[in-house]
């Protein structure tokens, strides 16, 4: 499931310059994004697990869970992402059939690459 139909209107976008943090590892989180155009490195503990670009979704366990961010997301060459918060994913999760799902397999195929890249 690409997810750029879906957030191809969003209003709350916002633009990082090239290498911008979006957030850190540790910090408290209380949204998921979705990259709208650009590309976006997911990293932990110093090592990129992941490049996200166009319609694919990052954060989402600050939405699953109260913890603190695990991985730190950085605009790779630039990006625009859409910002989801609690409620926007709740709307999502009960209108688009599948997004819960995809959203679960994003989670699953991140863990595993994590495993994978740290060991």
């Amino acid at each position: 499931m690409n997810l750029v139909n879906l957030f191809n209107n969003e209003q709350d976008v916002t633009s990082y310059p090239e290498r911008s943090v979006i957030f850190r590892e540790g910090e408290r989180g209380d949204a998921l994004y979705v990259v709208v155009e650009g590309e976006v490195e997911i990293g932990v503990r110093g090592h990129v697990i992941d490049t996200l670009g166009p319609g694919e979704l990052f954060g989402e366990m600050a939405l699953i869970d109260a913890g603190p961010r695990s991985a730190t997301a950085t605009a790779a060459a630039g990006a625009h992402v859409a910002r989801v918060d609690e409620r926007r994913f709740t709307f999502l999760v009960q209108q688009t059939p599948f997004f819960a799902l995809h959203v679960m397999r994003v989670l699953a195929r991140r863990l595993r690459n994590m495993d994978e890249t740290i060991g």
